[in-house]
């Protein structure tokens, strides 16, 4: 199953926002039953987002269910409540580092075997950078159990950190978040694996949203997550490859195609070598 591009937060436990996330053209969701959910009403958004998952239209956007932190009493009865319904991943917060996905693992391969499902049929996808601890950890993932990608974030380690804000005047992260995103995208080509980047806060600002995805792109993101429909068609955009990025892909993985087990070939009289055949696959997501 391929990673999607686009992952739009929509809070478990409104029915009416679960509906038009659907609808949003979104390649996954990620049912939230953390931040955006109040603690009163952690259970009903449980129940809702079980129901949800059991009776979605499995051809429609993946669907991802965010549960609130392992340290929590929370986590626990979330996975509890959902993993029966066969969630296509699991997005796990405040992921302190390798050893937390190995505690999910086990949970989850618990519950696999209570429904009856595949050993690690549900997969996991970190926010890897909401606790400072957490960014010394970000090379050592690579190997770890049902790992699909790599996420990060930088509200929670502002707060952490006790910033007044994560980002300049000009609306660049500043200098912590930076190296948080890019220790992140290091992190996820270690463990090779796509890192999606975070979520773009100013929901309203389609230009700056466009600017900071084609930034990201370029640096080496695979997608990115939304907090609104209305990003969507903007992260899409800017993530999927221009005509010229295939036409340029199709014709690297052609020349090694007809040169098997070389190294580096002519194309246009330029040599390209493995690295670029590499970035060529990913371009056509054969990879």
């Amino acid at each position: 199953m391929s990673l999607p591009r686009a992952f739009l937060f929509v809070p478990a436990d409104s029915e009416r926002k679960l509906a038009k996330g659907a609808e949003s053209g979104a390649e996954a969701l990620i049912l939230d039953l953390e931040d955006s959910v109040a603690a009163d009403r952690k259970q009903s958004a449980r129940g809702l987002a079980a129901a949800w998952l059991a009776r979605r239209d499995r051809a429609g956007p993946q669907a991802w269910v965010r549960i609130n932190a392992l340290d929590t009493r929370l986590a626990m009865a979330d996975l509890a409540a959902v993993a029966g319904a066969r969630p296509d991943g699991i997005v796990l917060p405040k992921c302190s580092g390798p050893e937390a996905l190995r505690t999910l693992d086990a949970a989850l391969s618990a519950l696999e075997a209570r429904e009856g499902l595949p050993d690690r049929t549900i997969r996991v996808m970190p926010i890897a950078t909401e606790t400072p601890s957490a960014l010394f950890a970000l090379g050592a993932y690579a190997g770890s159990p049902r790992l699909a990608a790599m996420s990060w974030g930088g509200e929670d380690l502002a707060a952490a950190l006790g910033a007044k804000a994560n980002r300049l005047e000009n609306g660049t992260w500043d200098e912590p978040y930076r190296l948080a995103r890019a220790l992140t995208l290091a992190g996820a080509a270690a463990a090779e694996v796509p890192a999606i980047d975070t979520v773009y806060a100013d929901f309203r600002n389609d230009q700056g949203l466009a600017a900071e995805c084609a930034e990201s792109r370029r640096m080496g993101f695979a997608g990115r997550m939304a907090i609104h429909p209305a990003q969507v068609p903007v992260i899409l955009a800017a993530f999927a490859p221009t005509a010229e990025e295939r036409a340029w892909a199709e014709a690297v993985v052609a020349a090694f195609a007809q040169a098997p087990g070389a190294g580096v070939v002519a194309l246009d009289g330029r040599m390209v070598d493995r690295p670029h055949l590499l970035q060529a696959q990913r371009i056509l997501g054969m990879r």
